[in-house]
């Protein structure tokens, strides 16, 4: 099944007894956690394909103030060509075509990056509302989603108020996000949970299902600004929500990890993680995405180790 064909999770009414009979059990989660790098080891030319695999995962990402037009249009350049010509036709994958999954930018270079992608079928991703603290007014963040949107974004990634989950304010956190979702229209939302700032794995077990019940398209775990990003007990807990938000509703929501992943070793555990929590309909770009910047250049680097036998320094893989 597509993205296209894939029927976007619709959300439904809060049910704050669900809620809050939610409970992680720290000690479990983070034991199970510690397996996924130890139970499966991927080499030669299954880790190659695992890792061609990330790349078209991969939400490619510049989010920095001194970002500018040449910068972004860069970017967009390696999404559309991720990999050398020489390493492309070296694993034979040409026809492939293979490239990432979404560019995510600031609003301010939307119509930049729609405009450089054009043809290309990647979407335009924005972060927004505030991003990253989320605290500039409300009208204003609604106001920030429609003018991306209306700019060309086709993803929208909003940041959440972390003081709803941390005061319990189920029923506040739930209205932000489907206020959210309404604005988006068309475009899909990504809920950015902060999941380094929310105190407890229950918090983000509870907010995780909160925002899949206000009609999150994706849940993320951070913004990358964080001091504690991505990590695989946030992940797990998080995968294991939607799966149990699948089977409550039959509708699939997707998972981004963001912030922190840099080694394709990293990203073979996360696949392994989402193979063995949710299964293989959430290694495809519209249920899965990682959010990175730095994350292609170690791939590159593993890829050509498997074709040349060598590692390459690192600026024979430039990213913008």
């Amino acid at each position: 099944m597509s993205a296209s064909e894939l029927p976007r999770n619709p959300g439904g009414p809060l049910d704050l007894d669900v809620v809050r009979a939610i409970r992680v059990n720290k000690s479990a989660a983070e034991r199970r956690s510690a397996t996924i790098p130890t139970r499966r080891t991927v080499k030669k030319q299954w880790q190659a394909a695992w890792l061609l695999k990330a790349i078209t995962l991969m939400d490619l990402t510049t989010l920095s103030g001194d970002d500018t037009a040449s910068n972004v249009r860069r970017l967009c350049a390696k999404a559309r060509r991720p990999l050398r010509d020489d390493l492309i036709d070296a694993l034979g994958v040409a026809e492939l075509n293979i490239t990432v999954g979404a560019v995510c930018v600031y609003h301010q270079w939307v119509a930049t990056a729609v405009e450089a992608l054009e043809g290309s079928g990647i979407p335009v991703a924005a972060v927004s509302t505030g991003f990253p603290a989320g605290l500039s007014p409300f009208k204003q963040r609604v106001e920030e989603i429609h003018e991306s949107v209306k700019a060309g974004a086709k993803e929208i990634d909003i940041v959440i108020t972390r003081r709803h989950v941390l005061t319990g304010d189920w029923q506040a956190l739930y209205d932000e996000v489907k206020a959210f979702r309404e604005a988006c229209g068309e475009a899909h939302l990504k809920a950015i949970l902060a999941t380094g700032e929310l105190a407890t794995l229950t918090n983000v077990a509870r907010a995780s299902w909160v925002a899949m019940q206000a009609g999150a398209d994706f849940i993320k775990t951070s913004t990358g600004k964080e001091g504690t990003n991505a990590t695989l007990p946030f992940s797990l807990v998080m995968t294991r929500q939607i799966r149990e938000y699948e089977r409550a509703t039959g509708y699939k929501v997707g998972y981004k990890p963001a912030g922190g992943i840099r080694t394709a070793k990293q990203a073979l555990e996360y696949l392994m993680l989402m193979k063995e929590e949710l299964g293989d309909r959430w290694l495809q770009p519209d249920l899965f995405r990682f959010g990175a910047s730095s994350l292609l250049t170690d791939i590159e680097r593993q890829l050509e180790h498997h074709v040349t036998g060598r590692y390459a320094a690192a600026h024979r893989h430039p990213m913008p």
